[in-house]
């Protein structure tokens, strides 16, 4: 989801991917995949950091703002996405296929980083941040 030919820019992707990373909490993850979404962006942690705080603010297209809103949803609880909320990111100019690889990729970290949080914490009988 993240390498090779795609209608969403490696930036885009990588955003994505340090969003959902934020919002599960794994340090880890919204390290190396916000490095490599600022490497994207020209070296701009700055737009990074922005997104990981509040992307409804961020200095984004709208069309990334509208599919960071369908993987925040898909963070939360998949069946939270809305129909307008996918109407509007095509509003914005987003495709089908864009819509859905946000959804992939919001899904696959979600469970990978939520579960790979969870786990430390079970582990270490901790929240996830003091297991670290």
């Amino acid at each position: 989801m993240l390498r090779g030919p795609h209608l969403l820019s490696p930036a885009d992707r990588e955003l994505i991917a340090t969003y959902v990373s934020a919002a599960n909490d794994c340090v880890y993850c919204q390290m190396v995949h916000g490095a490599i979404a600022a490497y994207h962006l020209g070296g701009d942690e700055q737009i990074v950091a922005q997104v990981k705080d509040n992307f409804r603010t961020a200095p984004i297209s709208g069309k990334l703002k509208a599919l960071l809103t369908i993987a925040e949803q898909v963070q939360r609880r998949g069946k939270k996405v809305r129909v307008v909320d996918i109407n509007r990111a095509r509003k914005q100019g987003a495709t089908d296929l864009e819509i859905h690889d946000t959804v992939l990729i919001a899904a696959m970290f979600s469970m990978c980083t939520g579960k790979w949080v969870g786990s430390r914490a079970r582990r270490n009988g901790k929240n996830g941040r003091d297991a670290e």
